[in-house]
């Protein structure tokens, strides 16, 4: 079991439904500041921005996007991890995808799809929480809107690290550092946001603010309002568990079960 682990967050602008263009932009930007990362985590939507043209930008699980996520995961030996526009059968998902260096992959699907900006219209919602295993840590990932909704998110000691992938609108910038800080103290973990910066096709700005903290709710990381940055931040586990021993929180949780 490795008792450390090194986040690198790629916090950046991205060119509208210009696929190639932010895969490129991306891969020069981790060029230069990838450094020690065990997982690399990219912002909702990386290879395309916010879109709701679900039919014409999406990809099946071995197309370029994931394609170009391989080769990334292979050249720094790290797990990447980041959502973009995926179709299954008939149905199109905001799927988070993270592909290991051997090129193995496994996904989540986004939950909670965010209504005021149609994405139920566009979107299929996916209804299995899943755990990702790597270098003897367990990460929860989840996607931007996901974290207004604590009970799907509820750790039952399964996992370590909360990972949330987002295109966060600067207008509720507050609100998005308030629920992380929370969802880091409610479930005794390690919690990471990644955020873009920029403003969309829409007229949606993004200041990034792309955070860490640790479980007992400290901010790991330093500021990064409204610059395209890479920051890598290591976590201990050895501090996670001596702290999960000390106050057993966990222990005292309720139990339920989520209806679909």
């Amino acid at each position: 079991m490795k008792n450390s682990l090194t986040f690198a967050l790629v916090q950046v602008d991205l060119a509208w439904e210009k696929k190639d263009q932010n895969l490129k932009h991306i891969e020069e930007l981790m060029k230069d500041h990838i450094k020690n990362a065990d997982v690399i985590a990219l912002p909702e939507m990386f290879s395309t921005g916010f879109s709701m043209a679900s039919s014409t930008l999406a990809e099946s699980m071995s197309g370029p996007t994931i394609a170009w996520m391989a080769k990334q995961a292979s050249t720094y030996d790290a797990l990447i991890c980041g959502s973009l526009i995926v179709k299954e059968n008939d149905d199109y998902y905001n799927r988070m995808v993270w592909v290991y260096p051997t090129g193995e992959m496994g996904c989540y699907d986004k939950r909670h799809l965010f209504r005021m900006g149609n994405e139920n219209q566009h979107f299929s919602s996916g209804n299995k929480r899943k755990v990702i295993s790597w270098r003897g840590w367990r990460i929860c990932p989840q996607i931007c809107y996901d974290l207004r909704f604590p009970v799907w998110s509820r750790n039952r000691n399964d996992y370590d690290v909360l990972m949330y992938s987002a295109n966060w609108p600067a207008s509720r910038d507050d609100v998005w550092s308030t629920l992380l800080k929370a969802r880091a103290l409610e479930n005794q973990s390690y919690v990471v946001g990644v955020n873009r910066i920029g403003c969309d096709q829409m007229g949606v700005d993004y200041v990034g603010d792309s955070l860490i903290f640790d479980f007992k709710g400290a901010r790991l990381n330093s500021d990064s309002l409204n610059d395209e940055i890479v920051q890598e931040v290591t976590f201990c586990k050895e501090d996670l568990e001596d702290f999960r021993a000390k106050f057993p929180v966990l222990k005292d949780a309720d139990d339920f079960e989520i209806q679909m």
